[in-house]
């Protein structure tokens, strides 16, 4: 295995990071304010609030990690991901202030305001949806050399199916994972209510991610047919995918196993990320900008590799820790300890 490909696998397990946590933590967002606007807030916000309180701190810390990875293990894409993504990456870093900033208003000031909570769960659905941009455009067809320059066209990119396929997806999803893992987390709790519901609404969520996930292997099809005939390639591992999810579907229908529910939509999400990124080898910009043609010096490669897999060698024990102190510790997880330090 290359130096190349290491780099890439490396910095592929964060950004899937980034996915699960961050689709949790927007998600849950979103659902606590829907629950605000719809009179549902009795059933959902203590639950919400719970998971949110310890973790929506550390949810961007895979995000850094990736961004600054993907500059130092491919400092070409500074070149020409740079310019093209100055629009999107800057309404993404506002709306993460814009987050960050109701978060505190909502939690540590006037709690339960419904402004508040509205905005911090629209600014989680935009942001998803502006970075999934990167993937549309990694795709081809949207960024031209101008004068040596590298160039997006807005109107190609946001009159292309395939744009409106992948965010799409990135809503569906963020919503479909959340969902699931706060099923599990109120039944956790001991919350019938708030467990019925988050059930109801993961069956709900559950159909669009899929449609939507097939919808842009036909619009791929058209639009980048390398990348295309590359996942058929390898369409068995798309179709253990599928499993997984009517796994994950099945046991939420039935009512059982929420926690191995979760386990399956893990596993789902994670050969079907790999999958599309290993079929989109070796490119990083179609047809622009590859893996082999970008990569930093082996020296300076292989201190990132080091460095990287020591982060994640902490990260992942910190999140166990979080997960076991707080999200899944019982009194926590039942309000008892709050009551207690009430």
């Amino acid at each position: 295995m290359t130096l190349e490909i290491i780099g890439i696998f490396v910095l592929w397990t964060f950004l899937f990071g980034y996915l699960v946590v961050a689709s949790i933590d927007f998600g849950a967002g979103f659902f606590n304010a829907y629950s605000l606007l719809t009179g549902k807030q009795r059933i959902l916000t203590n639950i919400i609030q719970r998971y949110l309180s310890p973790v929506w701190e550390v949810t961007n810390v895979f995000l850094v990690f990736f961004f600054v990875g993907i500059i130092g293990f491919f400092p070409k894409t500074a070149f020409y991901y740079g310019t093209t993504l100055l629009v999107p990456a800057s309404i993404a870093l506002i709306l993460l202030a814009i987050r960050g900033s109701y978060y505190a208003f909502e939690t540590y000031g006037s709690r339960g305001h419904k402004g508040y909570s509205f905005m911090y769960g629209l600014a989680g659905l935009f942001i998803p949806a502006a970075l999934s941009i990167v993937l549309t455009i990694s795709e081809g067809g949207f960024v031209h050399m101008i004068n040596e320059s590298p160039t997006l066209d807005y109107e190609a990119l946001f009159t292309s199916p395939l744009t409106w396929s992948i965010v799409v997806l990135s809503l569906s999803s963020v919503l479909y994972i959340s969902s699931v893992f706060l099923t599990w987390y109120a039944n956790k709790a001991g919350d019938l209510d708030a467990t019925r519901l988050m059930r109801k609404y993961a069956l709900i969520w559950a159909l669009p991610t899929i449609i939507t996930a097939g919808g842009i292997m036909v619009e791929l099809r058209s639009h980048n047919r390398e990348h295309y005939e590359n996942m058929l390639d390898i369409w068995w591992a798309f179709a253990l995918s599928l499993l997984l999810f009517i796994g994950t579907v099945w046991l939420l229908w039935s009512k059982r196993s929420y926690g191995l529910a979760f386990v399956l939509l893990g596993g789902q999400f994670l050969i079907a990320f790999f999958s599309y990124g290993f079929a989109h080898l070796p490119y990083l910009l179609y047809p622009h900008l590859t893996i082999y043609d970008s990569f930093t010096n082996e020296a300076m490669a292989t201190a990132l590799i080091v460095a990287f897999i020591a982060g994640l060698a902490l990260l992942i024990p910190s999140l166990y820790l979080l997960l076991r102190l707080f999200l899944f510790n019982k009194d926590y997880v039942r309000g008892k300890k709050e009551d207690n330090h009430a």
